[in-house]
């Protein structure tokens, strides 16, 4: 680790002030603050448009979550963004690359009865974690039909992501992970709770895409100035105290 990798290391430290760790070299920062503030877009795919569609599934917004839904005058959806506050950001203190990001908030599915498509039921997919090492996204999933609530679910994974990951002083960064893919139990969960039928399950098994996350991270960390050299007499003083110390240890030992 450089000089300067262990400065910005203990200035995001003492800035921040709240942090945990996954491992020696991870810090995890909470709720952004001064230092890091962001916002994740999660943009569905028209593959899964076409899914709700066949479903007739509604989409309204979860939490702190901002959603931006739009259909065609035939009431068919043209797209749905779901936009989200980051709470927490990872950060490897070694190489200085993002290695996570949270956000709080997300969306809720309903789907009604439709003969053949689904029994009915919902599903809300919020507070999405972005594990940029293993390609997973985890989101905790409240879930009808007897899915209940699951935090920390591994819901996606993704092939590929663009732009900048790597922490290199203050300024915008951004990122987009695209090619999601739903998990095995992802799917299994997500049919469950929506009470898809066999030309639901058949719509969600013809996606191949689920959509794009789009990562906007502001950082306006200051290392600050350079802690002070101590004059010399300061110094001076130190010597003098350590002395003084040495004597007294001594005249103790000879009593």
């Amino acid at each position: 680790m450089t000089f300067t990798k262990q400065l910005i290391s203990a200035a995001v430290l003492a800035v921040v002030g709240t942090a945990s760790h996954a491992a020696d070299n991870i810090l995890t920062v909470v709720n952004g603050g001064a230092t890091f503030q962001g916002s994740g877009a999660l943009t569905f795919s028209g593959d899964l448009l076409g899914a709700l569609d066949t479903g007739k599934i509604a989409a309204s917004a979860y939490g702190p979550a901002a959603p931006t839904i739009l259909k065609d005058s035939d009431g068919f959806y043209t797209n749905i963004q779901v936009s989200a506050p980051m709470a927490t950001l990872s950060l490897n203190t070694d190489t200085l690359e993002v290695v996570g990001v949270g956000t709080k908030g997300g969306l809720t599915l309903t789907a009604p009865v439709v003969k053949s498509v689904s029994s009915g039921g919902s599903l809300t997919v919020t507070d999405i974690k972005a594990d940029l090492t293993n390609k997973t996204i985890f989101a905790t999933i409240i879930g009808g039909n007897g899915v209940g609530t699951i935090s920390n679910f591994a819901l996606w994974n993704f092939s590929t992501i663009t732009g900048t990951t790597a922490y290199s002083g203050p300024g915008t960064y951004v990122n987009d992970i695209s090619g999601l893919t739903l998990t095995t139990d992802g799917f299994t969960k997500f049919s469950q709770a929506l009470g898809l039928l066999s030309l639901g399950k058949a719509a969600m098994n013809g996606i191949s895409d689920y959509g794009t996350i789009h990562s906007t991270l502001n950082t306006t960390l200051d290392l600050g100035p350079t802690p002070a050299i101590p004059e010399p007499s300061t110094y001076a003083l130190m010597g003098l105290g350590l002395v003084g110390m040495a004597f007294a240890a001594r005249r103790k030992s000879a009593a």
